[in-house]
């Protein structure tokens, strides 16, 4: 019996040793902190785990993100820890937003952060897709041999800056118990509640004020057009509540500057190119919106708002081709119209060649790519503003 009791004691310190998980449950020597360099991969039979913890019932907690112990990625069976693909691509993705939104952190006070991540200060992508309509109608206003205005290209392009700012903020106002539900925007201020409600309509007051403001010394009609785009701006957050097809309000309201851009240079409007060109920034955004409305949709079916991304679906990269060449025939019917030089027509094939490559390359299952593919647009949009200036100038 002596025998049997000493052969279960040496069993058990022998087990104790080579199994991890029993010593954190058991062992009651004091802990003792051990640097990573401690903690080594091994070969083993073992039918628990490749790591064994030296000497120590405590784990370093960037041991624990990486062998996920506690976590999905670790498997009991005799295997490596794994990490799937979608973590990769969550991981890619906040490492992302670490690094474009550090500078926030560096040069806003404590107290001014939510209101910068509020407009996305972080994301210009938003500003440059509000700008280009306006930067594109103020390059067809210049006369044949020469440039556009450059003080109306800077002040428009602060226009379309301050437009977006509204729009995000009353997005996020509307949007606020739907982003917490959402992965991608729960930490949004509104939705984690780094600002209240009310913040948020008082800061929406002073960027109305602002806006107004800096439009007095431009002309009427161009005064009138911008105010006309707010009733826009602020039904846009709704349309998802009711429709499939935000995106389509969204391409009116986003593209708005296209018509009051044109007004404060020409003190009118011509039918002719700027009506093309805006039908051209409407079908643009119907095709830029929906890859980037794919990064959702699951989490919108689950909170129940609507999309062209849920409407179309598996046949979204034929409706977004569709939506790319109805855009690409406006431009080129606009600088039909505006008896523009040969230029413009081989740039704005460059520019087909681009929105064709992030339509046909785009995997609309992977929200990091799709991201990618909505944010290359502000290369597509230099390429056809690049178009019209040369097309004017060798007109």
């Amino acid at each position: 019996m002596a025998q049997a009791s000493k052969l279960i004691m040496s069993s058990s310190q022998t087990l104790s040793r080579t199994n991890p998980i029993s010593n954190l449950n058991h062992q009651l020597r004091p802990s003792i902190y051990l640097p990573k360099s401690s903690i080594k991969p091994v070969k083993s039979n073992s039918k628990i785990s490749h790591y064994t913890l030296e000497n120590s019932a405590i784990f370093n907690r960037s041991l624990i993100k990486s062998v996920r112990l506690l976590g999905r990625g670790f498997n009991l069976a005799n295997q490596a820890p794994q990490v799937s693909a979608s973590d990769k691509t969550i991981e890619k993705a906040e490492e992302e937003k670490a690094v474009t939104s550090s500078w926030i952190e560096a040069v806003f006070p404590e107290t001014a952060r939510p209101y910068a991540y509020l407009v996305r200060l972080d994301n210009p992508t938003g500003t440059f897709l509000f700008a280009w309509p306006c930067l594109w109608s103020l390059a067809f206003t210049a006369n044949p041999g020469s440039l556009p205005d450059m003080k109306m290209l800077a002040f428009f392009f602060l226009v379309s800056f301050m437009s977006r700012n509204i729009a995000c903020t009353i997005n996020d106002y509307f949007d606020k118990d739907f982003d917490a539900q959402v992965e991608r925007t729960k930490g949004r201020p509104l939705a984690s509640g780094a600002i209240t409600g009310f913040q948020a309509l008082c800061f929406l007051g002073i960027q109305v004020l602002l806006g107004y403001g800096i439009f007095l010394p431009i002309n009427e009609l161009s005064r009138i057009l911008w105010v006309s785009s707010l009733p826009l701006i602020f039904t846009y957050p709704l349309m998802k509540r009711i429709t499939y097809w935000p995106q389509a309000h969204l391409g009116l309201t986003a593209n708005w500057g296209a018509l009051y851009s044109w007004a404060a240079v020409k003190g009118s409007l011509d039918p002719a190119i700027v009506f093309p060109v805006l039908v051209a920034c409407f079908f643009w955004t119907l095709e830029v919106d929906t890859i980037y409305a794919h990064q959702d949709k699951e989490d919108d079916v689950k909170v129940g708002v609507k999309s062209t991304a849920l409407l179309l679906g598996d046949s979204t990269k034929l409706w977004t081709t569709g939506f790319g060449v109805a855009s690409i025939a406006s431009l080129a019917l606009a600088g039909f119209n505006a008896h523009i030089g040969w230029p413009f027509f081989v740039l704005l094939a460059a520019a087909s060649g681009q929105i064709a490559w992030q339509i046909w390359d785009v995997d609309l299952s992977n929200p990091a790519d799709c991201f990618r593919k909505f944010a290359s647009n502000r290369y597509f949009g230099a390429i056809v503003f690049s178009a019209i200036l040369f097309g004017r100038l060798l007109s």
